[in-house]
């Protein structure tokens, strides 16, 4: 099939490579030029494992081209994937500005063969029909259907998860949609994980459900960790007892500093934010939100507490900039809490992460210093933050981490550690929902 996409963001680059992947000819069209240029030129613009591999195979076979011009990507096109960005306001509504603008400008431009406009973007309920709306205005002999399409993508496991999807929702009520859905994603479902129709706005809201659910159980084992360092209970133990359970199951219920990211902060808000739009008051939402904004501030108070309240000319060595492990991406990332205060405190801010240190660069320019590796970030410090789960920290040289550090104190906002092994290391180490290691 012949497809366009257009926003070649996070979903769109990533949803346009998977689809030429399977033989498809995907055209990719993005307003900012010298991002077009730089994929022309077979620069990939996000760090996603497994994307780089399937870019350079399909742009170099000519399944996967770029361009700024919409009219020459949508002109062969059978299906139109809309994958622009919705940006929250500042009541928590995504902004709907970017998609209802692509649609005006599909108004002026589709022609009389039929097409499927498909909203990829997590939206609100109700897009489906005020795209359909805006095209139908203006282009009275196009045949076209808008389908609902919602993605379901991890960041860093992003690839992985769309070739292998655990399920495709589309939502639509036109059978001819249904049939070409249908057989754009078959390939990708051979295994049997189902594609499950339903109508639009059943589709719409599915996308929310499910990222607010995972913020919630987030937010109830961070809930849960507060608990146990006020009662003398493990977290870890507390987890693995109900995580064994197969009607909650393992996934979700690690603690630590808050989610962040591209989807879950601003899912929930706008979730939250339709509801009160529709007279109800999501109280469940309401609280998730309150503590992952109590929690996001969490290591920085223990750490404060640890220094009596004076980080003034105090290193702090940060571990982890990327809201998650395996990604550059530093959306609502919980590391830039933690120094916007450190840095409010006076002390002096030395970071590492394995990929997003040139984002956080942008940010920050000279406010920060930038280590070339994890243990140079540690010269010096008078304590270590570990933010981001990043596999390279997970079995470190505790012995190189004295020698370099100028006490041996961490506070660790991911539990990467064993409490008897940094007790035998002779660490202050102080972590989430757990006994606090004190230095002998």
């Amino acid at each position: 099939m012949n497809i366009a996409v257009v926003g070649t963001g996070y979903v769109g680059l990533v949803t346009g490579a998977c689809f030429a992947e399977t033989g498809n000819h995907v055209v990719c069209v993005d307003i900012d030029e010298q991002k077009v240029a730089r994929m022309r030129r077979g620069e990939v613009p996000i760090f996603e494992p497994g994307l780089e591999l399937i870019f350079e195979r399909n742009t170099k076979q000519g399944r996967l081209s770029f361009t700024t011009n919409l009219a020459e990507a949508i002109a062969p096109a059978q299906i139109i994937i809309l994958a622009l960005p919705t940006p929250p306001g500042e009541d928590g509504s995504a902004d709907l500005s970017y998609i209802t603008g692509v649609a005006a400008q599909l108004a002026h431009l589709l022609k009389s063969d039929y097409k499927v406009i498909v909203d990829k973007s997590t939206v609100p309920v109700g897009t489906s029909e005020i795209v359909h709306t805006i095209i139908a205005q203006h282009a009275d002999e196009a045949l076209f259907d808008v389908v609902s399409n919602p993605e379901f993508l991890r960041e860093g496991v992003a690839v992985e998860d769309f070739l292998k999807p655990d399920r495709v929702v589309i939502g639509t009520q036109s059978e001819r949609a249904k049939k070409i859905m249908r057989l754009l994603y078959e390939p990708f479902v051979r295994q049997g994980n189902p594609i499950i129709f339903m109508d639009e706005r059943s589709a719409e809201l599915t996308k929310y459900a499910a990222n607010a659910y995972l913020a919630t159980r987030i937010s109830f084992m961070n809930e849960i960790a507060n608990l146990c360092e006020r009662i003398g209970a493990n977290v870890d133990m507390v987890r693995a007892g109900i995580g064994s359970d197969t009607r909650i199951g393992k996934r979700f219920l690690f603690p630590g500093v808050g989610y962040g990211g591209s989807c879950f902060p601003k899912d929930v808000r706008a979730l939250a934010k339709t509801a009160g739009d529709h007279a109800y008051d999501f109280h469940i939402l309401k609280s998730v939100m309150q503590v992952n904004e109590h929690q996001r501030h969490i290591l920085t108070r223990k750490i404060k507490t640890f220094f009596n309240d004076d980080l003034n000319g105090k290193t702090i060595a940060i571990w982890g900039l990327s809201f998650k492990p395996n990604t550059d991406d530093i959306r609502e990332a919980p590391a830039l809490y933690i120094i916007d205060e450190l840095l409010e405190a006076g002390a002096v801010v030395k970071v590492y992460d394995p990929e997003a240190m040139g984002n956080v660069k942008a940010l920050y320019g000279d406010r920060l210093q930038f280590a070339s590796d994890q243990y140079e970030a540690l010269g010096g410090a008078d304590a270590l933050a570990i933010v981001t789960e990043w596999s390279v920290f997970r079995t470190p040289s505790f012995q190189m981490m004295a020698d370099l550090m100028n006490d041996k104190v961490i506070f660790d906002g991911r539990n990467l550690y064993d409490l008897d092994q940094l007790e035998e290391q002779g660490f202050y180490y102080d972590s989430i929902g757990r006994t606090t290691i004190l230095k002998p």
